[in-house]
């Protein structure tokens, strides 16, 4: 059994099975998304034909959603899902954020001011930008120097009163959730449980416990309750003595043909795992998220392993990609990342010229 192979195919970057970006948010669960360009690519290439402004739409219509729904970190999630995964998941996160606002002089008390704050300014669906998002909190009485707007804004996410509207040019905008995405779903925690334990890994198999605990900030002890519920949908596989799950229904079998593919830095294939080895050989590890700061290069998939980085410059008619392979390429391979420079290209709508 192939790990990389099947990863590929349960995240829709091989194979396709959505035509829309709603859909793929559900099917993934959620997609890392502080960097909101690269997200919308990771979106995109899991999807036939989508292009920059299939996912704009997707944001103005609230089929998608921009929040931290998750281990403290900015996602994309489906519109439908957002309530259910709040509740689910950020009880522990607001709880450990409690050393944050005090190293911030940050008091339970400035926190309810600005919801007020927020609850009276967007009612009726009025958005607001970042920075009169802080104007508001400092008219509330809570000042919103240094980091303290941006922690505000994010905790009044975490608890689901606010999340982000579409972008006000180039500034992304706030509203308040309940009127920007209703509620729609109303799950047990055991539910709700299940259904993200599903998600996961038949999204992301083949995948261990550990990768799930790591990506969904569950505790092991929960994590293993949602395996428990999901026997109907959900099957393990002993791979190289680890025991890995995966959807039960799952096509293993191999392509012949090389495959490439450009993904974002920030791309569920690479950060939906506490264990990148599969994918991944361990020296490349400072290539692709240099002094493990957190942030990770854009990679260059070949056959689903790591063999280079990628970045690009956006022109006004032109995206110029460079190609930073670690291993020598065949004419095949080399023919495969074209074509998948060619897609990327046709996302952004412009053509491409390609180096390295």
């Amino acid at each position: 059994m192939n790990i990389t192979d099947i990863r590929l195919k349960c995240q829709q970057i091989s194979t396709h099975r959505f035509s829309a970006p709603g859909e793929i948010a559900a099917w993934m669960g959620a997609l890392q998304a502080q960097d909101l360009s690269g997200a919308m690519w990771s979106i995109a290439l899991r999807l036939p034909f989508a292009t920059v402004e299939t996912i704009e739409e997707a944001i103005a219509d609230r089929t998608i959603v921009r929040t931290w729904p998750m281990r403290g970190t900015l996602h994309i999630v489906a519109g439908d899902d957002v309530h259910w995964m709040l509740a689910l998941l950020n009880p522990r996160v607001i709880a450990g954020m409690a050393g944050r606002a005090q190293a911030l002089e940050l008091a339970a008390n400035d926190f309810v001011r600005c919801e007020t704050a927020c609850v009276d300014a967007l009612r009726g669906g009025r958005q607001l930008t970042r920075d009169n998002m802080y104007s508001l909190f400092e008219s509330a009485g809570v000042s919103a120097a240094g980091p303290r707007g941006y922690h505000i804004i994010s905790r009044l996410c975490h608890e689901g009163v606010i999340c982000f509207g579409a972008h006000k040019g180039k500034q992304p905008s706030f509203a308040l959730l309940d009127e920007w995405c209703p509620p729609k779903r109303t799950w047990s925690r055991e539910e709700s449980l299940a259904e993200l334990t599903k998600r996961y890994f038949s999204s992301h198999g083949p995948a261990k416990l550990d990768d799930y605990v790591r990506w969904s900030g569950l505790t092991t002890e929960d994590a293993r309750a949602g395996l428990s519920m999901t026997s109907s949908s959900i099957s393990s596989a002993i791979i190289e003595g680890r025991t890995y799950w995966l959807p039960q229904d799952i096509d293993d079998s191999n392509c012949d043909a090389p495959s490439a593919f450009l993904l974002p830095g920030f791309d569920e294939y690479m950060l939906g795992y506490r264990d990148r080895s599969a994918a991944l050989e361990p020296k490349y590890n400072n290539a692709i998220c240099p002094g493990a700061n957190g942030v990770f290069t854009s990679t260059l998939i070949v056959n689903g392993n790591v063999v280079g980085t990628w970045n690009r410059v956006v022109k006004k008619d032109f995206a110029h990609i460079r190609l930073s392979p670690f291993v020598p390429l065949s004419s095949n391979e080399k023919e495969a990342i074209v074509r998948a420079a060619e897609s990327y290209g046709d996302f952004l709508g412009k053509k491409v010229n390609i180096t390295g």
